[in-house]
């Protein structure tokens, strides 16, 4: 959420921040805003000046008081200000609830540094590890050749419907050999602490996270026994979630910053808006694995702090030789909640191209805000920290990439070096 004080003190220069993120912006009711904050200062200012008036009737109470005069009438002129504050403390009360809802709906404002663009076209590369393999044969997409291996779509359709996958046997084992990898990576190498979260949240996570109120549409919402009365309650979209909310409503200490969490967990997406998409194969879909990164940290650390996840999540890629690439997203192109946003792309030969196989964000303070996440800063007093998310990877799309990058000619996959340990030595995969 913005600073509500960053709005009145220069509305103009957030409108034109953004903007950036697309013209007209529609985010925020700029008219409804600006009438919302005159009635606030008009009733503050009207309350002040009935407390005032409050004050002064009573000490007038007192002096009459003293001379044995009559209180009576001031008395009465004194209860019927306290039905005047009381009935302005219910509308202000009314109006902040509601300028509270409309700022629930505005993204985050882009970083000076985010390449202005409209969309994916105005992405800039910043740079690309490792080189497209030169193949001796015609090369296959992830599907034909993970089906005699265990990648198993129509079972999965018959028992979930479609953009689901079930995977046995070389494929289970890979998937698995792959999310603990990345685990040990992340911890050992990159300090991060293993958490396992619940893959069920309620509607304050989400809220305070940025899926909600906006993208209520892209959850898998979940009905105890068929109880619709109950709270809300939804399947995780991504760890992250949990992760980043673990410090909702805390003040932290100094000296416990930088926080790293990273947890494996499945996703949940109804993939709302995606119709058409993708839908060969796992690179869209209802369920996915990912090992997510979070980390929660100081103000003046974040940007650094960016950097260092996108070099985690490269880590990954890199020691599974995986060429890829790195792309600085637009003002248009970036997630709600995110004020600079890198993806990784990593080659996909069937496809002759880059897909996205991992997303860093800094969220700088906007995550934090929402959950009242702080902690004490040098003077003592409660800042709100900046949380940062990333994903480290996305094992289905890494194994994907594995599929591809590493097909044999007669069927097999060439396991990369890193994994074999997680596959007790084996060096290639071969069919069931």
């Amino acid at each position: 959420m913005l600073d509500i004080s960053l709005l009145r003190r220069d509305l103009d220069a957030v409108v034109a921040r953004l903007e950036a993120r697309k013209s007209p912006q529609p985010f925020l009711d700029v008219e409804r805003f600006r009438a919302l904050e005159s009635e606030r200062k008009r009733i503050q200012s009207a309350t002040e000046e009935l407390q005032a008036k409050r004050n002064t009737l009573s000490k007038r109470i007192g002096q009459l008081k003293a001379k044995g005069e009559d209180t009576a009438p001031v008395m009465a002129e004194v209860a019927g200000i306290g039905d005047e504050l009381k009935a302005s403390a219910e509308a202000l009360d009314a109006l902040q609830v509601e300028l509270q809802q409309m700022l629930l709906s505005v993204p985050n404002l882009p970083h000076e540094s985010v390449p202005a663009g409209a969309d994916e076209t105005a992405n800039v590369e910043v740079r690309r590890w490792g080189s497209p393999r030169a193949f001796d044969f015609a090369p296959r997409d992830h599907v034909d050749i993970g089906a005699p291996l265990g990648l198993d779509f129509e079972t999965a359709a018959r028992l979930s419907g479609s953009r689901f996958a079930f995977l046995r046997g070389p494929m289970a084992r890979l998937h698995r050999a792959l999310a603990q990898f990345m685990l040990d990576v992340h911890t050992t190498e990159h300090g991060y602490t293993e958490c396992y979260t619940p893959y069920i949240v309620n509607r304050e996570a989400l809220l305070g996270t940025g899926q909600l109120p906006k993208f209520r549409e892209d959850m898998f919402w979940v009905l105890r026994g068929g109880d619709e009365e109950q709270a809300e309650q939804y399947l995780i979209s991504t760890s992250e979630i949990p992760l980043t909310n673990s410090v909702r409503d805390q003040i932290l200490d100094a000296s416990q910053l930088p926080l790293r969490f990273t947890a494996h967990s499945p996703c949940f997406r109804s993939e709302a808006g995606s119709a058409g998409r993708d839908t060969r194969g796992m690179i869209r879909q209802h369920q996915f694995d990912k090992v997510e990164m979070v980390q929660v940290v100081r103000p003046e650390d974040s940007y650094a702090a960016l950097e260092s996840m996108v070099n985690h999540a490269e880590a990954i890629l890199q020691k599974l030789e995986l060429p890829y690439r790195v792309v600085a997203l637009s003002s248009g192109d970036m997630g709600f909640s995110a004020a600079k946003t890198y993806d990784l792309e990593v080659w996909l030969p069937a496809q002759n191209t880059f897909r996205e196989i991992s997303s860093c964000s800094n969220c700088e303070a906007f995550q934090a805000r929402r959950m009242q996440a702080r902690f004490r800063n040098a003077q003592g007093k409660p800042e709100l920290v900046h949380t940062l998310n990333g994903s480290g990877l996305a094992v289905g799309r890494t194994l994907v990439a594995v599929l591809e990058n590493f097909q044999r000619a007669d069927g097999g996959i060439d396991i990369p070096a890193a994994l074999r340990p997680y596959l007790r030595g084996m060096d290639v995969l071969r069919h069931c």
